[in-house]
């Protein structure tokens, strides 16, 4: 894909206008069509001022490459055309350079693009932070956060494939040098009615499909599940199958997040557990059943699911199925059950599941928060990232809706503050007049609905509270006392006379007047989600249960923790999350995402004018523009001005030597711009009307045009004299090279022809010589075959007169004899050495020798082992039971143990009996010391170690301090259950203590030393001998070892050591410690 042409400023080659301060006519007709034509050429980013305006493509652009990020990398905000990465570079060079806490507020209705504009700036300020081994698992950790909260909180919707049901606002953590520690997660509203009931043509969260789908067999049998989605009542079946969504990859990229986000195994087994029994609990079906005093009750139709639940979580299956049949009402002292007919059984069900799956989220957040916490205590640098759901208008708006907009009634008040805020602190700063600006305020909305005293959410809170029949509609009939006169609650029953002849409201609906425009609100249902009651037999029945992680979900349900007291009400809970989001937000330096949807079709070059007004309404992007620029449209550094617009004037073209000021006075005075058209800050050039700039714009397009003819021409004059020069010089090259080829060639034809004279004379006298030679050789060879006949008739002869009968016998024999006598003498001489170990033995002479040379070979080899073994002593033979016993426990399996075998086992390392310095320790112990060695203790909390002396004695395990020869800790032989180490090259090993004894009280001890080899086997020996049990020596690059309550997992890694071949040991989480090994 090429690449994107990178602009040097804003206002270059500019499609509609970049920044709509400058937009002139400024109306809502010209928003919207500027953001179109910009949209239509692919640009989809838009400037108001420092607010970017991002419209949702719904495809993929090339403007997100690594080749991008360096682009707007410690760029100016202006310097280049719109894009998110100035915004976040923006925000991260002011976190970093001017220690400022900055927070990134992106709004925008579902299906906007809210998510992955989170995404980019996470991926923005990944980029360009600092770069370290930590730093990138810091990064990463971050970064796969996201996977697993869309997994579980986000859903295909009719206006979005991957619509975040939540709102989340994440701190990242810095250090002084702008890289990121750590960060924290918080949710918000999580639609848990999602669970058990979605819209048509909308889906139920990700996670779900994505287990169905990409799960193995194995895993689905464990979890009792099958993969057909028609076989669960809570998954739609009409959009179960999304176009372009991969749910079996998505499961894998899952699982990969969070192991590395830092889930253990059991962690994620765990979870998936929960998300299957939410799964099979809308399979549980009631039927009704009449008992004998009239009141009807409730059964469960098919006990199987119930039971395949129960099996999964652990819940003894008759209490589960009391619940969901029964309900139990505590007052006081009294306690009243109560059956459940049908509807009710239903209601429990679905409030369980939704109650399991929301605290499951709830968990999820919290434990990604513990692994991605920054881990030092320094002070930090925060930035945050808000990704809320937008407005939100429907056909039916419920009681959802209308704690969303109460949101972004909140975040539009805190806007409009925050940017008056900076426009008038800027306007000070720079010494500029300040005068002020008329806006809409919508505090008198934000109080309808907040007022403790009477407020909507008060009035709905103290309408769930009172006693007597309490339904959505005497709710209503409250509203209708409380908020008639106020001027932005409408409703059909009003008390209010100017509302009596709107038939367009429904009798069970309210409307308010939102910033953003009227909407209509269906009251149905309102309490009971205010409420999100859960029976009090469900908490207690999944307290109750075997699984942990569900038991940890509810712990109101422990009866010794019994609370009488009401839990807070959902809009309660919201409303106070609220508070505490706008006070974190008010102490840190804003940055805004404003999104827009340009069609509901989620189709490409599609741009729905009516349907963008609409956001550009309740977003108040209009507003924002003249809150912008009601008085002054544009400013701009003395500097860049200057340089920009240097060359309309002669006295500042090419270069000006003065102050950037005094060059911008002389440019604005030599071009004649009214003086009420801009006015001179401390540092910047204040321009009243975007025609001024355009002005300036196109003096300057017309003066570049003139510059670039000129430039041309001098250019053109430059080229032809050098190409001139060029053919000249090229000219004298060619003749002096062609020259010297002629002579060169030339002299090798002479040369050649003489080569081939020679050639031929040498050939003549060398086949001269060898024709002599060869006569010479048949001669001698004449005279030697002739002397050779002569001399064997004359040996025959002789040999006939001494001939007699078994002459070759005796000969033979006597040959024999004498090749065997040779044979062992020179055996004699070639005998290799006594070691055992020595494998050289001489080669044999002749072939009929063969057996008789392997039987004497290994005759000597017996015999030398039997000297050898005779010069052992006592001692010595144990030594080498020791480095046998050492051989079968850790030859081929322990890395470290080849280096061993040359090393003597000397036990006591250190001299204790001769030291004076450990008299003390000397006199305590009274049994004979097997091992005394200075080994490396790993502290349990951070990894790092500290030595001590490792005594072994012939029942007892004891460290003693180094320094003073104090005993630390003393374990009995019986107590040590097991040791663990790595297969690799280093020397750590892990003592695993039987739980409940007394040495166990801070955990298993983990040890490195220098003779690990040597010391697990004398402790394997001495057990042995003392239990009669053999010691379990488990040797994995990853085990787990008890510290304290916790399990932590011991894991070894190849990596490269800043001091050389020693390993390192870094605790990186509660439940991970690393061992990096050369």
């Amino acid at each position: 894909m090429a690449k994107m042409e990178v602009k040097t400023s804003l206002l270059d080659n500019m499609i509609g206008v970049g920044d709509m301060v400058l937009l002139e006519p400024l109306n809502e007709d010209t928003v919207i069509d500027n953001l179109k034509k910009r949209f239509d050429h692919s640009e989809i980013y838009t400037y108001i001022g420092s607010v970017v305006i991002s419209v949702n493509p719904y495809r993929s652009l090339p403007i997100y490459s690594p080749e991008k990020v360096e682009d707007y990398r410690n760029r100016n905000f202006y310097e280049l055309s719109p894009h998110i990465f100035a915004l976040s570079d923006e925000a991260y060079r002011s976190l970093r350079d001017q220690d400022k806490d900055q927070c990134i507020l992106i709004t925008g209705e579902s299906g906007a693009g809210k998510t992955e504009a989170s995404k980019l700036v996470m991926s923005y300020v990944a980029a360009v932070c600092g770069k370290g081994a930590e730093v990138n698992q810091v990064k990463e950790q971050l970064l796969q956060s996201n996977p697993v909260l869309e997994a579980f909180g986000n859903a295909k919707t009719v206006r979005n494939d991957n619509s975040s049901r939540f709102g989340k606002y994440m701190d990242i953590e810095f250090d002084f040098k702008g890289d990121p520690l750590g960060g924290v997660i918080s949710n918000y509203l999580l639609e848990k009615s999602r669970v058990v009931k979605q819209p048509r043509g909308e889906r139920n969260f990700h996670v779900f499909y994505q287990l169905l789908s990409g799960a193995s067999e194995e895993l689905l049998n464990k979890l009792k599940l099958e993969r057909d989605f028609s076989r669960y009542n809570y998954l739609g079946l009409d959009s179960a199958k999304v176009n372009g969504v991969d749910d079996a990859a998505n499961f894998r990229t899952v699982r990969n997040a969070m192991q590395i986000v830092g889930f253990m195994d059991h962690e994620a087994e765990s979870v998936l557990e929960v998300v299957a029994a939410v799964l099979k609990l809308g399979n549980i079906e009631f039927k009704p059943e009449s008992r004998v005093n009239g009141l009807d009750e409730s059964k469960i139709k098919d006990k199987n699911e119930l039971k395949e639940i129960c099996e999964l979580t652990g819940i003894d299956q008759s209490v589960l199925e009391r619940a969901f049949s029964f309900r139990t009402v505590e007052a006081k002292q009294e306690k009243v059950s109560t059956t459940l007919n049908v509807a009710q059984a239903y209601y429990a069900r679905d409030a369980l599941a939704k109650n399991l799956y929301s605290r499951l989220f709830s968990w999820l957040v919290n434990r990604i928060n513990e692994s991605i916490k920054a881990q030092t205590k320094v002070r930090k640098k925060v930035m945050g990232v808000l990704d809320i759901y937008g407005f939100e208008i429907f056909e039916d708006n419920s009681f959802e809706q209308f704690i969303i907009n109460y949101c972004n009634e909140k975040l539009q008040q805190i806007f409009i503050e925050l940017t008056l805020k900076e426009e008038q602190e800027e306007y000070i700063r720079e010494d500029i007049e300040w005068t002020h600006i008329e806006y809409f305020n919508n505090a008198i909305i934000c109080d309808l609905i907040e007022n403790n005293t009477n407020g909507i959410l008060a009035m709905l809170d103290e309408e769930c509270l009172r006693p007597g029949t309490v339904t959505d509609e005497t709710f209503l009939e409250k509203l209708n006392q409380v908020c008639a006169t106020h001027q932005h609650f409408e409703s059909r029953m009003s008390k209010c006379s100017r509302f009596l002849n709107d038939t367009s409201l429904p009798h069970s609906c309210f409307r308010i007047q939102h910033y953003a425009g009227k909407v209509l609100y269906q009251v149905e249902g309102f309490v009971d989600k205010n409420n999100d009651l859960l029976y009090r037999d469900l908490s207690q029945a999944m307290w109750k249960a075997g699984h942990a992680l569900i038991k940890s979900l509810f712990p109101e349900g422990n009866p010794a923790k019994i609370n009488l007291k009401r839990p807070p009400t959902a809009g309660s809970q919201f409303k106070a999350s609220v508070a505490t989001l706008m006070k974190n937000l008010q102490t840190k330096n804003p940055n805004y995402i404003r999104c827009i949807k340009p069609n509901d079709k989620k189709a490409a070059h599609i741009f729905n004018e009516g349907l963008v007004c609409h956001q550009v309404r309740y977003l108040g992007l209009l507003e924002n523009v003249r809150v912008r620029r009601a008085g002054y449209a544009f400013r701009q550094a003395y500097e860049p001005c200057l340089e920009r617009y240097k060359m309309l004037c002669k006295q500042t073209w090419p270069h000006w030597k003065g102050p950037a000021r005094a060059g911008v006075e002389v440019l604005f005075n030599e071009l004649e711009i009214p003086v009420e058209e801009y006015s001179f800050g401390r540092s910047k050039i204040f321009i009243r009307n975007p025609r001024t700039l355009f002005k300036l714009e196109d003096l300057r397009k017309q003066r570049l045009e003139d510059l670039a003819t000129l430039i041309q021409k001098i250019y053109r004059g430059w080229k032809c004299r050098t190409h001139f020069l060029l053919m000249r010089k090229s000219q004298i090259v060619i003749a002096a090279w062609f020259r010297r080829y002629a002579q060169q060639k030339r002299y090798q034809q002479i040369k050649s022809s003489a080569l081939v004279i020679q050639s031929y004379i040498r050939g003549w006298k060398a086949r001269k010589i060898l024709r002599e030679l060869k006569h010479q050789k048949r001669c001698e060879e004449a005279v030697t075959t002739i002397a050779a006949y002569w001399h064997g008739t004359q040996v025959r002869r002789e040999y006939r007169k001494f001939f007699r009968a078994n002459a070759g016998k005796k000969i033979y024999e006597f040959t024999l004899q004498r090749i065997v006598q040779k044979y062992f003498l020179e055996m004699k001489s070639k005998v290799p050495s006594l070691s055992p170990i020595d494998k050289n033995w001489p080669s044999r002479p002749y072939l009929f020798l063969d057996s008789t040379h392997k039987e004497l070979k290994r005759i000597f080899h017996l015999w030398r082992c039997k000297k050898y073994r005779d010069q052992f002593t006592d001692q010595q033979k144990l030594i080498y039971e020791e480095k046998l016993e050492a051989s079968e426990l850790f030859k081929d399996k322990k890395a470290l143990y080849p280096s061993s075998v040359g090393q003597p086992f000397q036990g006591p390392y250190l001299e204790i009996n001769k030291n004076p310095k450990y008299k003390k320790l000397k006199d305590a112990i009274e049994e004979k010391i097997i091992i005394a060695e200075v080994v490396n203790k790993i502290n349990r909390a951070n990894g790092k170690s500290t030595s001590r002396i490792f005594l072994l004695t012939n029942n007892n395990l004891l460290l003693a301090d180094q320094k003073s020869g104090q005993i630390k800790s003393e374990v009995p032989l019986v107590d040590v259950t097991k040791v663990s180490m790595s297969s690799q090259n280093d020397g750590f090993f892990a003592i695993h203590l039987k739980e409940g004894c007394e040495a166990a009280s801070k955990g298993d001890f983990l040890f490195s030393s220098d003779h690990l080899i040597e010391m697990a086997t004398k402790l394997y020996r001495t057990t042995l001998s003392q239990t009669k049990q053999k010691l379990n020596i488990e040797i994995s690059d990853e085990f787990l070892v008890q510290f304290r309550q916790d399990k932590v997992c011991v894991k070894f890694i190849q990596g490269n050591q800043k001091n050389g071949s020693v390993p390192t040991c870094k605790r990186k989480n509660n439940r991970l410690l690393e061992v990096a090994v050369p």
